[in-house]
């Protein structure tokens, strides 16, 4: 049983787990929610787009910069596959 580095790195993950469940966020708004800094939110939600896992949106409103974030398909996928691998070993922990 083995994990994808790129989603087991527990910044990566929360990020992931974050973006799951809440479908898209902005950058302050993960910045905020998962209480990391803004360089090293960058660099992780850099390292997730360079693999094509997050997709990301630049727009203004109120005539500010927003950028926000949502997982791809393949993202999706990827965080899916590591739960059920999670799932898999606890399950195997009963017997």
């Amino acid at each position: 049983m083995e994990f994808d580095k790129l989603v087991h790195q527990p910044t990566r993950l929360q990020i992931f787990a974050y973006l799951y469940a809440h479908g898209e966020a902005s950058f302050t708004e993960l910045k905020e929610e998962l209480e990391i800094t803004e360089g090293n939110l960058a660099s992780h939600i850099g390292t997730m787009e360079d693999a094509n896992c997050v997709a990301v949106e630049k727009r203004f409103v109120d005539r500010k910069p927003q950028t926000t974030y949502r997982l791809t398909e393949r993202g999706e996928s990827l965080f899916e596959d590591h739960v059920e691998t999670l799932e898999r070993l606890i399950e195997g922990l009963d017997e």
